[in-house]
């Protein structure tokens, strides 16, 4: 007995448990397991639309107008359907201009996994089916438009100010730390 606990104290076997005790707990920061059976769901309505469902009625002394009125409210510019890329991915990608001339990407109805790092992008990268939509969206252009604030429900990501929206034809889902795509939606432009 008292040689096998020499060997399992001796300086060789406590090296080899603190650096694989080191690397279980590096894994598990790296990966982020967890995430994978953790849901974070994320309700924003689009700025810009009243909650109102009925629009104002018009004073007694306003006279009608011929002419409509101009549109004040949020207008779609692009929009597309997410395919699933590294997880299963679907829901719904605007671009959507608001009243006072900003823009945003919409998600609407996203569901997709959680995972670490997970970033929303606009790209130049055109969108691939399968395994080869991977990996595309760093190779060009594309904006960073903030982490992914949950992978289920609606949600805005407001542009830049300075970005110029004929240069960028796609969203992604982007795993910053792995660098690969969870889903993604080509802008058809309306």
């Amino acid at each position: 007995m008292g040689r096998v606990r020499k060997v399992l104290t001796g300086p060789l076997v406590i090296a080899v448990l603190v650096v694989a005790v080191g690397g279980v707990g590096f894994g598990l920061y790296w990966f982020q397991p967890w995430k994978l059976w953790q849901d974070e769901t994320v309700q924003e309505a689009l700025p810009g639309v009243a909650e109102t469902s009925a629009p104002p009625a018009a004073a007694p002394s306003e006279p009608a107008s011929g002419s409509p009125s101009p549109a004040t409210g949020p207008r779609t510019l692009a929009s597309g359907e997410l395919i699933s890329h590294e997880h299963a991915t679907s829901g719904t990608v605007k671009l959507v201009r608001l009243a006072d001339g900003s823009h945003v990407v919409r998600l609407e109805n996203l569901n997709t996994s959680n995972g670490p790092d997970l970033r929303v992008w606009l790209t130049d990268a055109p969108v691939k089916q399968g395994k080869a939509g991977w990996h595309v969206f760093d190779d060009g252009k594309y904006v960073s438009l903030g982490k992914l604030k949950g992978n289920k429900g609606s949600q805005n990501y407001a542009l830049p100010g300075d970005t110029d929206l004929s240069s960028f034809s796609s969203v992604s889902i982007w795993c910053d730390r792995f660098d690969v795509s969870f889903g993604a939606a080509e802008l058809a432009r309306t």
